[in-house]
This record gives C-alpha cells, structure tokens and sequence, in this order.
C-alpha cells in the first residue's frame, strides 16, 4: 500500500467530516453510517445551515432537489450525493449535470459502500462569499 493509498482510511475520513460539523441528511437512513456520523462528533440537523449535507439519488427525477440543498449549505460546505454503483435509473452524467445546473462543481468520488457511490459538490471558490 502506498502512501497515498486511502484504503486505510474510514468512510468518515475519505468523506472529510470532522467533529462538530452540522450535518444534514436527505433521503439517507443507513443506521450504520448515522452512527459513525454521531461516533465523529458530528451533529446531525434539520434547521442549521449545514456544513455537509448527504442527499440520497436513486433516479433522475431525484436530482431535483440538488439546487434547493445547494442554497440551504454554508458557501465552504459540500452537497454529497449518494447513487447506487451501475444504477440504469441514475448515471453519473445525469448528476454532474444536475450538480453544474445547480452552480456546484464535482471534486471528489469516494466509494460510500459495497452498492452506493458518493460524489462531492462544492460551490466554485470564485462564487463563494
């Protein structure tokens, strides 16, 4: 393993969640991964502005929510979105579209688990506050 190598990593690590970071989640009920969110020290939140947000997208007609979660996030936040690995209902290009009409950028690709992908979106650093 290399030194660059993120297989020693944890899912909390590669995901780039800290202690104390407001976190909200869309659509995502995996019990584990709550737990390691909470074990991180993050708070979990329905009414802060988040730092992170996680929003789950099964099709295409999910993607309509990015732009409304994209204003609700703080302008250094992150729009992670969670899709099934090889999904016909939802390709990858169909989100990077809806991340760009959204005003976000795609940054990072991180393996969320064994059948989901998890794509990073930020606000582009020359439209941020």
């Amino acid at each position: 393993m290399s030194d660059t190598s993120y297989e020693h990593k944890s899912r909390i690590q590669k995901l780039g969640i800290r202690a104390g970071q407001a976190v909200l989640l869309v659509g995502v009920t995996d019990a584990h991964f709550i737990s390691e969110l909470q074990a991180a020290g993050a708070r979990i939140t329905r009414t802060a502005t988040p730092d992170l947000i996680f929003c789950a997208v099964e099709t295409r007609a999910s993607l309509a929510t990015l732009a409304d979660l994209a204003q609700r996030m703080k302008s250094a936040g992150a729009l992670w979105t969670i899709r099934p690995k090889g999904s016909v209902a939802i390709s990858e290009s169909d989100l990077l579209k809806a991340g760009r009409a959204a005003a976000l950028v795609d940054v990072k690709v991180v393996r969320f688990s064994e059948t989901h992908t998890a794509n990073k979106f930020v606000v582009p650093k020359k439209m941020r506050a």
